[in-house]
């Protein structure tokens, strides 16, 4: 039996895919994650925001510094060549091609069209197989139309594929009213790929302090349904490459995921709770059932319970809504 998969053309191993999370910031773990059969590895993201930050508390601490001691400027290097998080970023991506066989797939979170066509096009440069594309975006503003919203995705995605040759997935977020229509639309505007969805990490707040909470909680198997819904919804209905994303903590999830018609599934909470070395087992786990249900490769089972292979196709709609509320009685 084959794990083998497909994502936005680049051929894996394993539709097992390690998402864009802090453990990628060590080389050594990159290298971990591809002996123990990850199909792929997203880098940790590259924040525009940090960097922007960054670079005007330099310019802060040059100005300041110059105007008192002007011998200080021979401490601090010249901006441009200092670019602030960036060569670390683009330095770990090279070193990691160098390391692993398995695609290398940058992750980009900026603000400013500028920051995501500079900064896509040097993880291009560093090497890169692919880029991930997180517009991590809350319209706050109240005034601001859904159209508003929707263009702004569309406005990225052109930008970047204008700039680009390196395949380009879009980390979707959940709460676009026509979900279906918005993917087509992110096709047309060059999208090789969506990865569905994007966990925002909400505040809570602390009753006692009055202050908000901004800690962070590893995603649940029950988080699934969502973009399980979505995946089998959209599969073979949009010409793009699916990755499924969070709840993923077994191979159990994997399963489903792929049978609603991803491409590959993204995890992390896992391999926090479980080491990197839990990517063996799920693999193996995935293997395990294909064999008990007689698939020998991937593609022999995928989709087959999308929207567009099940029986009963409206069971993923309004009528499957009322069948759950007479089960209840």
């Amino acid at each position: 039996m084959t794990l083998q998969s497909t994502y936005m053309g680049l051929k894996l191993n394993s539709p097992i895919v390690v998402s864009a999370c802090t453990l990628s910031e060590q080389l050594d773990n990159i290298v971990k994650m591809e002996d123990n059969g990850a199909g792929a590895v997203v880098m940790f993201s590259l924040f525009e925001e940090q960097i922007r930050k960054e670079e005007a508390r330099m310019n802060t601490v040059m100005s300041e510094t110059s105007y008192a001691f002007p011998e200080a400027l021979d401490y601090f290097p010249d901006l441009d060549d200092f670019n602030v998080g960036v060569d670390e970023y683009l330095e770990n991506i090279r070193k990691a091609k160098e390391r692993v066989n398995i695609p290398i797939i940058g992750s980009l979170n900026g603000i400013t069209t500028e920051g995501w066509i500079d900064y896509s096009k040097q993880i291009e440069q560093a090497g890169a197989d692919g880029l991930e594309v997180n517009i991590f975006f809350i319209p706050a503003d109240i005034t601001m139309s859904s159209s508003e919203v929707e263009h702004r995705y569309l406005n990225i995605i052109e930008a970047i594929k204008t700039n680009v040759k390196i395949p380009v997935a879009v980390k979707l977020n959940p709460y676009f009213s026509a979900t279906g229509n918005m993917a087509m639309r992110m096709k047309n505007s060059g999208a090789d790929a969506l990865v569905l969805f994007n966990r925002f990490y909400q505040p809570d707040f602390d009753i006692n302090e009055l202050v908000l909470k901004t800690d962070l909680h590893y995603s649940e198997p029950s988080e699934i349904r969502l973009p399980l819904l979505w995946i089998a919804l959209l599969f073979e209905k949009v010409k793009l490459s699916l990755a499924a994303t969070t709840g993923v903590q077994r191979a159990v999830e994997v399963v489903k995921y792929l049978l609603a018609g991803a491409d590959v599934v993204m995890t992390a909470s896992s391999l926090y709770k479980n080491g990197i070395p839990y990517l063996k087992t799920m693999n193996k786990e995935l293997q395990d059932w294909m064999y008990m249900m007689g698939f020998e490769d991937i593609t022999s089972f995928r989709g087959s319970m999308s929207q567009q292979n099940v029986s009963d196709p409206t069971a993923f709609e309004r009528a499957n809504y009322i069948r759950i509320l007479e089960g209840m009685k």
